[in-house]
C-alpha cells in the first residue's frame, strides 16, 4: 500500500536515474502503520533530494455501524480497528488520490458511506500535510550526500566506439583517473557515477572531450599542431583539428604564420565555419576581438569612487 502511494509522485528515469530503496521501521503500532510509512516516506525522499512531484500523506478511516446509522472515525486507533467495522485507507496528495485499501467486517458498504469516508479522509489528509510541510516545503534540491552522485548525458552513438577504445582502453583510463563508473548504452546515453561531485564532474569533461561535437560560434583552447604557410592546424578536440588561416591569426595584419604561434602552443580560436567536407575553420582574431570589445565595456572607477 505505501509502496503504490509513493510510486505515483516518483519521477521518471528520464529526469531521475536512481534505483530508490524506502525502508520503513515501525516499532509500535496503535494506529495505521502502512499511513505512517506514506507520510514518514515523502519526508525521507524530499530529505534525499528526490524531485518527487507532490507529498503524499495517508489516513485510515474507520467505521462503527448500527442499522442505517454510522460514524466514521478519522486515524483509528488499534482498539477502533479490532472492534469496528472498517478500515478504509487512502493516501494521496493535495490534487488527487495515489492509493486506497479497504478492510471491511460487514457485508459491505454503500455509496453514502464511501463518499463520506473519501471527503473526511481528503480533509485529514489536508491538515497532515500542512503539518508535514511546516517541516520540509519542498525536496532538498541537492542529492543527499550520502547517495552516489550520478550523472547522465547523450552522446552521438557513432562515438561510442571512440569512447570506449581498442580493448576498452580509453573508458577504462577514465574511470581510473577520475574513479568514476561508467555505463553506456547503445543510443548513446552516458551514466557516470562517483561517491563526490567533483569525481562525476571530472568524469564528464573527459567524456566530453572524447565525444563533443565541433561547434560553431564556440571558443576552443587548442593546441598547434602544425604550420604552413597559409595558416596553421590546431587540435581543439582529440583527434579533431582545424585551420587557422593566416589572415585569422591576429587583428592585425600577419606576414609569417610562425610570427604568432609555434608547434606546440595553447591557443584560443573560435570556430567560424564547417565546410561541406566537414572541415573546420577557425580563427583567433574574432577571440582576440571579442575579448578587446568586453575590456571596453567594463566600467572603469574613478578616483573619487574607491
Amino acid at each position: 500500500m505505501a509502496e503504490r502511494s509513493l510510486k505515483a509522485v516518483i519521477p521518471n528515469p528520464e529526469k531521475f536515474s536512481y534505483t530508490i530503496r524506502t525502508v520503513s521501521e515501525i516499532l509500535e503500532s496503535n494506529g495505521s502503520s502502512s499511513m505512517a510509512s506514506v507520510c514518514g516516506g515523502t519526508l525521507s525522499l524530499m530529505d534525499a533530494g528526490v524531485p518527487i512531484s507532490d507529498p503524499v500523506a495517508g489516513i485510515s478511516i474507520g467505521l462503527v455501524k448500527e442499522g442505517d446509522r454510522f460514524t466514521l472515525l478519522t486515524d483509528i486507533v488499534g482498539d477502533e480497528d479490532h472492534f469496528g467495522d472498517m478500515d478504509f485507507k487512502v493516501a494521496g496528495t493535495g490534487r488527487g488520490i495515489t492509493g486506497i485499501q479497504l478492510d471491511l467486517k460487514i457485508d459491505g458498504i454503500d455509496e453514502e458511506i464511501i463518499r463520506a469516508t473519501l471527503e473526511q479522509a481528503r480533509e485529514a489528509r489536508r491538515e497532515i500535510l500542512k503539518a508535514m510541510l511546516t517541516t520540509l516545503r519542498q525536496p532538498r534540491h541537492e542529492i543527499s550526500g550520502y547517495a552516489p552522485q550520478m550523472l547522465r548525458m547523450h552522446i552521438n552513438p557513432e562515438k561510442i566506439g571512440m569512447l570506449i577504445g581498442p580493448g576498452g582502453k580509453t573508458i577504462k583510463g577514465i574511470q581510473e583517473a577520475t574513479g568514476a563508473k561508467i555505463d553506456i548504452e547503445e543510443d548513446g546515453t552516458v551514466y557516470i557515477s562517483h561517491q563526490d561531485r567533483a569525481g562525476v564532474e571530472a568524469a564528464r569533461l573527459k567524456v566530453e572531450a572524447i565525444t563533443e561535437e565541433v561547434r560553431v560560434g564556440k571558443i576552443y583552447e587548442g593546441r598547434v599542431t602544425s604550420i604552413k604557410d597559409f595558416g596553421a592546424f590546431i587540435e581543439i578536440l582529440p583527434g579533431r583539428d582545424g585551420l587557422c588561416h593566416i589572415s585569422e591569426l591576429d587583428d592585425k595584419f600577419v606576414d609569417r604564420v610562425d610570427s604568432v604561434v609555434r608547434v606546440g602552443d595553447q591557443i584560443q580560436v573560435k570556430v567560424i565555419a564547417i565546410d561541406e567536407h566537414d572541415r573546420v575553420k577557425l580563427s583567433r582574431k574574432a577571440v582576440l576581438r571579442e575579448q578587446a570589445a568586453g575590456s571596453s565595456r567594463t566600467p572603469k572607477r574613478s578616483p573619487g569612487n574607491e
